[in-house]
């Protein structure tokens, strides 16, 4: 069970020691498929059904309206409760399965309905879908955040649009949750009204509805994006009315999101004033200050502040009563507290800029990598800059925060960079050796010791800062263990569907031949003909394109897709034993949240992720230009 149960302990055993050996034996083939205590995860596309007819779609509505009615609305549902209410229903109304992702839907919007309509119309977002447009002929352009929809009155876009702008909504015409929740986490909108098909509706629900948005969803009758129907009457019984509450019912993740957001944004020079470059910001003095503070300002999620501001107000005496008042607006963050979560981004960023020249990459959230607009040398030295406005901030902290949580949140610190580097320098050693000894425990070990240490530190710090330490510190390091690895096999999958928000290149790990635990899988696994195909693909002067197709090949043929899959839901399944285990409320909520939202993985096909049109555009991804 060593790839499983046992490699929280990994970190500490080296790969010639004998447990180690007796760990690459007991973590064979047949190991991935012995039960565990969680329900796994299967494909929910057989889920996805909608209703034939209008009479039994408006009856699982007003049964779904029904079973939400005495339901606790004091915090937002996680995915897998949400999951479980649905069943339920669809058991009580004796209907199939196949419409779980329907009854979810309906079940989300009647839990949110009444504060979504509380939401004043100025700060509501009508989200409608691509297909609903009329193809033929049609005028509108795309922007950044979708399609420039005309009032042509070619299709029904136009109906919805002309009214809900009249009302003040903002209107957009675009797919998936990701440019939504950056809206709304930018403080555009309180609530959504959005109109799509399930599998964007799914997606939906991970990324926003367990963030606490208040959100009311029509579903498409289909997903195959031609001849696209909806019940409209939906959407106009809720498009036009505003029903104000006196006070919020459910406390949402959003307000901190938002705060996290706002220290990157206007208050980042607040919180970290500049020294150099000032007003001025060109000249050789201001130029690493310049860049620096532009690196670490823009680009990223922002998810690590997020979890160390979280964890302190989810556990600090008087911070955590914020925790149960629900509101839209960004919270004021002590500003030592929010100098350390930044401070955490500091080092993130770091670290980014020096793995990105290791790793030879060519891109960094959607840009030309910093060594490759300015050279190694100056790269090197903007991360390493990066890594003393994380001390400063750190020490800035002082002021406010006993010394001694800032000496321990350093501690922590320097501990997660002795790990990285540690981890970096395996990395780096195995791939300047013998590219066919890699084990999947040393993969492991890789990952535990690269991606672990920043959930720890982030989580940490929030902890240390909320009061005492002792009784989490060791959950919160298996805990992030756990997270980390599983976050880490997820970003190998990610890999083979490219990342428009990131690295832009599919199989570019692949192609530059870094460890990743897909690879060790296929040399465990492979014999014969393919172990030989294998071996000819890691031979470093063979074509990086042939290299990613025959991976691509050999990874299908052995099933390494879904075994790398499969050991994600061991990581997700041990990290939410872990949460429960908690004794506070919201740190618990806060941890099962972090699970959700880390190691959620909305592709459609897990087993068989296909790489993107560029991966054989520009393989170029080993030279240093």
């Amino acid at each position: 069970m060593a790839m499983v149960s046992d490699w929280e302990h990994l970190v500490s055993i080296a790969p010639s020691d004998p447990r180690a050996k007796e760990m690459n034996r007991l973590s064979e083939k047949d190991d991935l498929d012995k039960p565990v205590k969680r329900k796994k995860r299967r494909s929910t596309s057989h889920l996805k059904m909608v209703p034939e007819t209008l009479e039994l779609r408006e009856a699982v509505k007003a049964a779904a309206e029904k079973y939400v009615e005495p339901l606790d609305k004091s915090r937002p549902f996680l995915k897998g409760e949400l999951e479980h209410h649905s069943r339920t229903l669809l058991e009580q109304m004796e209907l199939p399965q196949k419409f779980l992702g329907f009854a979810m839907v309906l079940i989300g919007n009647f839990f949110w309905r009444r504060q979504f309509l509380a939401v004043p119309f100025e700060r509501r977002l009508l989200l409608l879908p691509h297909c609903l447009k009329h193809a033929e002929g049609c005028p509108a352009e795309y922007d950044e955040f979708g399609l420039d929809c005309e009032t042509c009155g070619a299709c029904s876009i136009a109906d919805y649009k002309v009214k809900a702008e009249k009302l003040g909504y903002k209107v957009l015409v675009a797919e998936g949750s990701p440019v939504v929740l950056k809206i709304i986490i930018a403080g555009y909108v309180d609530g959504i009204l959005g109109v799509a098909c399930l599998n964007v509706l799914e997606k939906a629900i991970d990324k926003v509805l367990i963030a606490g948005v208040p959100s009311y969803a029509v579903p498409l009758h289909s997903g195959d994006c031609k001849n696209t129907k909806l019940d409209e009457a939906w959407i106009w019984e809720v498009l036009e009315q505003y029903e104000p509450l006196p006070e919020p019912t459910t406390a949402s993740y959003l307000p901190l999101m938002r705060s996290a957001n706002d220290l990157f944004e206007d208050r980042f020079e607040e919180y970290l004033p500049r020294q150099r470059s000032g007003n001025d910001k060109s000249g050789p003095l201001a130029f690493t200050e310049t860049e620096a503070y532009q690196f670490l300002q823009h680009g990223g999620k922002r998810f690590r502040p997020f979890v160390t501001l979280a964890a302190y107000y989810a556990l600090h005496p008087e911070a955590s009563e914020q925790m149960l008042v629900t509101n839209t607006e960004k919270w004021e963050i002590p500003i030592s507290v929010g100098r350390v979560a930044m401070a955490i981004e500091a080092f993130h960023k770091a670290s980014l800029v020096h793995d990105d020249i290791q790793d030879e990459d060519q891109y960094r959230y959607g840009n030309d990598t910093l060594h490759r607009q300015y050279g190694i040398g100056q790269a090197i030295n903007i991360g390493d800059y990066l890594i003393g406005l994380g001390y400063r901030l750190l020490a800035l902290g002082r002021d406010e925060l006993d010394a001694a949580i800032v000496a321990d949140i350093q501690g922590k610190m320097a501990e997660a960079h002795l790990k990285l580097s540690d981890g970096q320098g395996a990395e780096m050693a195995w791939s300047s050796g013998d590219a066919s000894a890699l084990t999947p425990i040393e993969a492991l070990q890789i990952y535990a010791l690269k991606t672990s240490p920043a959930f720890e530190a982030a989580l940490y710090a929030g902890v240390r800062m909320a009061g005492a330490i002792e009784q989490y510190a060791e959950l919160i390091s298996n805990y992030c263990r756990q997270v980390g690895v599983g976050f880490q096999i997820l970003n190998d999958l990610n890999d083979w569907r490219g990342d428009g928000h990131n690295k832009l290149v599919a199989g570019q790990d692949a192609a530059a031949l870094r460890p990743t635990v897909l690879l060790a899988l296929a040399l465990q696994e492979a014999k014969g003909d393919q172990k030989s195909h294998l071996e000819a693909a890691l031979d470093p002067k063979a074509n990086p394109e042939v290299r990613v197709k025959t991976l691509q090949r050999l990874y299908r043929e052995l099933g390494v897709f879904e075994k790398a899959e499969k050991l994600v839901e061991r990581s997700r399944w041990r990290a939410q034993d872990l949460a429960d285990e908690v004794k506070s409320d919201d740190f618990r909520q806060l941890l099962h949240f972090l699970v959700e939202t880390i190691l959620e993985d909305s592709a459609e096909d897990k087993s068989e992720p296909e790489p993107q049109s560029e991966v054989m555009v520009s393989l170029n991804v080993t030279s240093s230009n």
